[in-house]
């Protein structure tokens, strides 16, 4: 071994010269779900409730608790909207979730949070009928605003 540090520090990245620019990041992700419990979330009959209203919420929430979920996170003076919309495919129910903000870092971080926590709000509420539901590949699909300017992840 040649001494050096196991690990290494951690930081906020620092953006204080940053100049504020309208942000806004685009997240998906999918929970698939068996035919007749997704047939029961879109026509409102599982016990709990409106599977899709309480996603929403949760959807919201997360986006407003990212820095307390992620730690180098940066917390943002306020986030101007957040917008979780839902698909419902073969299978099972696609998660969209759209955060804007005018800031001097990206809300990418929101976005994904968002989408994860209406994901994981679905699981909660159809878990008894649906214990093998699965969560599917998070990801961001577009990014606006800031140095970099615009992202788009390939849509083959």
């Amino acid at each position: 071994m040649s001494g050096e540090p196991l690990r290494r520090p951690v930081r906020m990245v620092d953006v204080g010269d940053k100049p504020p620019t309208r942000r806004a990041a685009l997240a998906a992700g999918r929970i698939e779900l068996p035919h007749e419990v997704l047939q029961d979330v879109i026509e409102g009959r599982i016990e709990k409730g409106d599977v899709l209203a309480v996603a929403q919420v949760a959807g919201i929430m997360g986006a407003k608790l990212t820095p307390q979920l992620v730690p180098l996170c940066h917390t943002l003076p306020g986030l101007e909207a957040v917008d979780i919309r839902f698909e419902a495919e073969q299978g099972g129910i696609t998660v969209y979730a759209e955060v804007h903000c005018t800031g001097k870092t990206g809300v990418e971080m929101e976005a994904m949070a968002a989408c994860t926590a209406a994901l994981l709000a679905i699981y909660d509420m159809c878990k008894s009928r649906a214990p093998g539901a699965a969560i599917k590949e998070i990801v961001l699909l577009e990014k606006t605003g800031g140095k970099s300017g615009r992202w788009t992840r390939d849509r083959a």
